[in-house]
């Protein structure tokens, strides 16, 4: 186990740094110099050039990025924050700490503020949705697995599929047209705003709406699938003409080996809700990391979407980790190597 994580945590080092020094070309190559974007569109040419030179933005596109990731790792000075630049910012905790990711262009805060007032709003909606989607898209799943081609399997399947092919604003739109124009029961936005006429329950009974079904219909496709297949596997069989109650054997053998797929799809759909929310968080109005990775990126805020996007990749990693964990413990078989 320990070397087992060990490697993890090696491939995770790996990874980072080959996805990070992408992310920063990217972000470096996109569109104006780095000096114009820090200073804004009306910057001139005297000040573009004089902030390129204090900043030492013409050195090699290697040599910017070690020096930026010694900024994130707290070993160099972020010289953003350095009073005789100009620029005006500053940041609290000084100019070196472990993951100084720089300054918001667009909120002329640091990124690690901005950051850490919108992850718990998003970190709320994925545990809500989630707390519905595994129950609802399991018990559904199962139940069309066990049952397939009766007409319980018809039905949910066929609402999954219809579901699932509908986009999330369409579903956004059909439950703002119920719960809010229909209705009147419901807030048609949801800012997590406190003392208003909703209460913050209210406000997020449509985004998680929203999510749940966009994600628990997919999830529940591949319940069914994995459990109708494991369901004709010969020791189901066996068990079947040993006399073994159906209960009994769908709760002890059939759920146990066909739970080891749908793992995988949840740690995605985990992965999805903490970082690829935008079209909800946006239609909504939710303060999440969703609509500031928009609003981020529509301003060329490029410190911000480093940041995000860098947020997204330790997020896909450590689900990665997790559901190797968890096949381990569903099937003992699987090895760790």
């Amino acid at each position: 186990m320990i070397r087992f994580l060990l490697r993890r945590i090696g491939q995770f080092i790996i990874t980072f740094l080959a996805a990070s020094f992408l992310l920063f070309a990217v972000t470096e190559f996109s569109p104006g110099t780095v000096a114009s974007k820090i200073l804004g569109p009306y910057a001139v040419s005297s000040q573009v050039d004089l902030l390129t030179e204090k900043l030492h933005l013409g050195d090699p596109l290697l040599v910017r990025y070690l020096r930026w990731l010694g900024i994130v790792a707290g070993v160099v000075e972020n010289p953003l924050g350095d009073p005789t630049i100009g620029l005006g910012l500053s940041d609290p905790r000084g100019n070196r700490y472990v993951g100084n990711f720089g300054y918001s262009l667009m909120l002329k805060e640091p990124v690690v503020d901005v950051v850490g007032e919108r992850i718990g709003y998003t970190v709320l909606l994925t545990l809500l949705a989630i707390l519905v989607i595994i129950p609802v898209s399991l018990a559904a799943g199962v139940a069309a697995g066990v049952n397939p081609g009766r007409p319980v399997d018809r039905i949910l399947s066929m609402g999954a599929v219809i579901l699932t092919s509908l986009p999330e604003f369409v579903v956004a739109v059909a439950l703002l047209l119920v719960g809010v124009v229909w209705l009147g029961i419901l807030p048609g936005t949801s800012p997590m705003t406190q003392g208003g006429r909703w209460p913050l329950s209210l406000q997020l009974v449509l985004p998680v709406g929203v999510l749940v079904i966009a994600s628990a219909s997919y999830v529940l496709r591949i319940v069914r699938a994995s459990v109708a297949d494991t369901m004709r596997k010969p020791y189901v069989r066996t068990a079947l003409l040993k006399g073994l109650k159906r209960r009994d054997i769908i709760l002890h053998h059939v759920l146990r080996n066909a739970m080891i797929p749908p793992i995988t799809v949840i740690l995605l759909q985990i992965n999805w809700l903490l970082t690829g929310v935008v079209v909800v968080e946006s239609i909504f109005a939710y303060p999440g990391v969703g609509s500031l990775l928009l609003q981020a990126a529509l301003f060329g805020d490029i410190y911000l979407v480093q940041a995000l996007t860098l947020l997204a990749l330790i997020v896909a990693v450590g689900t990665q980790l997790i559901g190797d964990l968890c096949y381990l413990a569903l099937d003992p078989k699987i090895k760790l190597g």
